[in-house]
């Protein structure tokens, strides 16, 4: 994959969260091609399916080369609002919802491709074969470069991928939701050479007081003097310590977490404080 090492979350950039403008936009997209962070996520539900669109009207007044960045999106999500008159939360992955949904995300985007789709949640009437013919499409018409799926265990990304191949997974991991490390998700694709992606990758450190995030806190504060670092750079540097090369998406709608995260980059936990905020995080020693 084609990716920056750590990609841009816009779920926050519109009316879920701080509601920027299309300058504050611009302005977000400026710090991260400065940083090299070339890569930026969507969804065509964010902002009740209107995210997409502040981003590309942002992004087409800058004149910046398409093939500079690299445009993630995810469909499959049908979410009552008043943007759709869906009638209940459901999950579809019919060839024409899917052929219908990246064709509107690429009109949003103002873009002629996206370089990947995810399908967004698992749906429970997933028909590998039927979704295979979409992806097959949309490759033909070079509408879309590559596919992966979002929250998928290893046997749904099988399902998935044995009818059409996809690149990648992409999970929750954080310090406070290690599952994947343990649930198979990361040895796959380790197994199958893929690089997985992470979302939500500072957990609820920042926004519960739990006794998890106590215990956490005490080594993270500590962390943080041993190598004068930020709290989040330590959390990221956490994930970025994994084998499997997780690409972080950093959900901030804020030009300055964005150069915080970049440095992360440059942060090599040793072994020994990952498990020091490993045990942290489950509140026991490893088995």
């Amino acid at each position: 994959m084609n990716f920056s090492p750590i990609i841009i979350g816009t779920m926050r950039w519109g009316i879920w969260g701080a509601n920027h403008s299309i300058r504050n936009v611009q302005q977000l997209i400026d710090t991260a091609m400065t940083e090299n962070l070339t890569s930026f996520d969507h969804a065509d539900i964010y902002g009740d399916y209107t995210t997409e669109k502040l981003f590309g009207d942002a992004f087409s007044d800058m004149k910046i080369d398409r093939n500079k960045i690299q445009l993630i999106s995810k469909c499959g999500i049908e979410m009552p609002c008043t943007n759709r008159n869906f009638h209940l939360k459901s999950y579809n992955y019919s060839k024409d919802y899917i052929l219908k949904s990246v064709d509107t995300s690429l009109k949003n985007l103002k873009t002629d491709y996206l370089d990947l789709l995810l399908l967004h949640r698992p749906s429970p009437l997933l028909n590998p074969l039927e979704i295979g013919e979409a992806f097959s499409i949309l490759r033909e018409e070079k509408k879309v470069r590559h596919f992966g799926v979002s929250n998928f265990s290893p046997s749904q990304f099988d399902l998935v991928n044995d009818a059409f191949p996809i690149i990648t997974n992409q999970v929750e991991i954080s310090i406070n939701e290690t599952k994947a490390l343990y649930d198979g998700t990361l040895d796959q694709m380790m197994l199958k050479k893929l690089q997985p992606m992470a979302w939500s990758v500072m957990g609820n450190y920042f926004s519960e007081n739990s006794e998890q995030n106590k215990r956490i806190e005490n080594v993270v504060l500590d962390l943080c003097q041993k190598y004068q670092a930020e709290e989040n750079q330590i959390l990221l540097a956490f994930i970025l310590k994994h084998p499997a090369n997780v690409i972080p998406i950093i959900g901030t709608s804020r030009v300055e977490k964005i150069k915080e995260f970049k440095q992360s980059l440059g942060l090599e936990l040793s072994r020994e404080d990952w498990f020091r905020l490993l045990e942290a995080s489950n509140g026991k020693e490893v088995d």
